[in-house]
């Protein structure tokens, strides 16, 4: 089976085609604004005179932050060509090719500073610069038939593997941020060149295996920091750095399909287990821990101090998406839906420029510098996005993950199509036709017209409790399979209900809302009162309303204040409740309109 890839794709208004136009008419310049005036396109020339006499120098992740501003860009130019953005992206490649050393190397840190020290510190993202300048590369060629950056990579690329796997001469056998792996098997597939899916299978096959990796660890971190535990195919549990992680297991399954791996597959199975079972909040954000960005245990999901980044709930729906491809089971792409709609999206500001490294579930302004004796205080996420960070590989990953969110939508296998995704939309693929019509997940409405296939298959998601067709189905692994129907109408009847959580002990005894695919939340701008004091009824009715600011419905129902004594401790027979209305917001729109509390999970009254 094969993904369709999303420039088969047009998105047509409804939620996706909203975000859309905000990537393409805001963030795209956002970002780009951003970095010139952090120097990071300048930093692109490698002058290091010029750096030392205006006061700045280059960063060793800069190169793939412009790359992946360069891989957005790219993808909106499927859609559309535009002269004023080649030409910023003409002028950034042409920088970086007149900057590469002889050797084939390039790297805008490396090229001028510590020079000699080359492929010599694993943990200084070389490799990993280098695989999004590879992603940009292929992206930038397919939209523009250019291949000046793909001719950069390519010269790079035989420097690697000479340095590498045939001389094995780098201080290090395999990235320490893992990146690279899956950007080799998309060149792969660009140019039709094996040797970049070799060189991604040594890099996989090499991982947590050799003792020269091990020399690299710092002094606060172990092996499960780079997923160095085990190697790969005896891996069990999500480890380490979530970004990495995620990108390693997406490399993984890479590698599983074309080598048909079924032992590489297996742990890529294992893996998804663990992280949708015991290691995921319900906004499908993973890596629970500001210290090392990374996964800690089983169930240890805070929701205050959840770190959550932004890029590791992209990399999980990128995970999830290619294990469709190995197998069709509709809890890939269940998990996939989750990290698309809330995670990762919660990221962005609803206006599009401003941006959560960070994604908590609760914010408790009262905690924020609460200690007027220290000068040292307890550190929470931030509770508003801001338009830059010192590490800023977040904005522009939303801007290339949103810009080709199709990518999502269809696995394809000969004449039976597998329908993932739910976006208003038309695609064209291999003589093939689909058409789909919705305002998903506003409702749960679809309808799917398709040409060239002999069998659809549509997820039925996880969170639908009954759905009803327009035609005969058969039910397996998540999927209602439809024979010889060109038109297919589906609703998954979406309405809100109330979420309850195993094992996480920080959530026993409370519930968060759900809309279909949408995690909800109570912010203290919508609610009077201490929400902290808002309890739950499970009894309720709701009340949906269309809200064009959050493209989503608001949720409002009723529920329970705690009447609070004066007194700091009482008997509890004493306690008193008042109703009142809750009213919910979805979970990817919040601290949008100020600062203020939030909370996704609520006690029951």
């Amino acid at each position: 089976m094969k993904h369709i890839p999303f420039f088969n794709t047009k998105i047509k208004g409804s939620f996706w085609g909203e975000r859309q136009d905000v990537s393409k008419n805001v963030t795209i310049d956002a970002v780009y604004d951003r970095f010139k005036e952090t120097k990071r396109f300048e930093a692109l020339k490698c002058n290091k005179e010029q750096q030392e006499k205006e006061g700045w120098s280059s960063h060793i992740f800069w190169d793939s932050d412009v790359a992946k501003w360069i891989e957005g860009v790219a993808y909106a130019l499927e859609e559309k060509r535009d002269e004023s953005l080649e030409k910023r992206i003409d002028d950034l490649i042409d920088d970086m090719c007149a900057s590469q050393l002889e050797n084939g190397y390039y790297n805008c840190y490396y090229n001028i500073y510590n020079s000699d020290k080359k492929f010599a510190y694993r943990m200084n993202h070389e490799l990993y610069c280098l695989g999004h300048l590879i992603e940009a590369a292929v992206a930038y060629h397919h939209a523009t038939g250019k291949d000046k950056l793909l001719g950069l990579v390519e010269r790079y690329l035989d420097l690697v593997i000479r340095v590498f796997v045939k001389e094995d001469s780098a201080q290090f056998v395999t990235p320490g941020h893992e990146e690279i792996e899956l950007a080799l098997v998309k060149l792969y597939h660009a140019t039709g060149d094996k040797k970049y899916l070799e060189l991604s299978k040594f890099f996989i096959d090499k991982k947590g295996c050799n003792e020269k990796d091990k020399d690299h660890y710092s002094n606060w971190c172990t092996a499960y920091y780079f997923q160095d535990q085990l190697p790969v195919r005896e891996q069990t549990t999500a480890e380490g750095h979530s970004v990495r992680a995620m990108y390693l297991y997406s490399a993984m399954a890479d590698i599983a399909k074309e080598y048909n791996d079924t032992e590489l597959q297996r742990a890529c199975e294992r893996l998804f287990e663990n992280i949708s079972e015991k290691r995921m909040y319900i906004t499908g954000g993973v890596g629970s821990s500001r210290i090392g960005e990374a996964f800690t245990v089983d169930y240890d999901m805070p929701n205050e101090t959840a770190y959550t980044e932004t890029c590791a709930s992209i990399g999980l729906a990128l995970f999830c998406r290619r294990l469709s491809e190995l197998k069709p089971d509709g809890a890939f792409a269940d998990i996939a839906e989750k990290a698309m709609y809330n995670g990762s999206i919660s990221g962005v500001s609803i206006d599009g420029d401003t941006f959560f490294y960070e994604n908590p579930l609760t914010i408790d302004l009262r905690n924020h510098d609460k200690n007027p004796a220290t000068k040292e205080k307890e550190r929470y996420p931030i509770t508003q996005r801001v338009k830059m960070f010192g590490c800023s590989c977040c904005p522009p990953n939303i801007l290339r993950f949103v810009n080709s969110i199709a990518d999502f939508l269809y696995t394809d296998d000969g004449k039976m199509l597998y329908v993932n995704q739910y976006m208003n939309s038309e695609t064209a693929f291999e003589g093939k036709r689909i058409v789909q019509k919705t305002n998903y997940p506003s409702d749960g409405k679809v309808r799917i017209e398709t040409e060239g296939y002999d069998v659809v298959a549509v997820r039925v998601p996880s969170w639908c409790d009954d759905f009803t067709a327009s035609a005969q189905y058969t039910m397996k692994d998540g999927y209602a399979y439809f024979a010889n129907d060109s038109v297919i109408e589906i609703d998954f009847h979406i309405r809100p209900q109330f979420i309850s959580s195993s094992c996480i002990h920080e959530n026993t005894g409370k519930v968060a809302l759900q809309y279909g695919p949408i995690v909800y939340c109570l912010e203290g701008t919508d609610n009077e009162g201490d929400i902290f004091s808002f309890f739950a009824d499970l009894d309720t009715e709701f009340e949906v309303e269309n809200s064009s600011y959050f493209s989503l419905p608001i949720i409002t129902c009723g529920g329970y204040e705690l009447n609070n004594d004066k007194e700091l401790y009482y008997p509890a027979n004493r306690r008193t409740f008042t109703e009142r209305k809750l009213r919910f917001i979805p979970y990817y729109g919040m601290e949008n309109r100020g600062e203020t509390d939030m909370i996704v999970w609520l006690p029951v009254k």
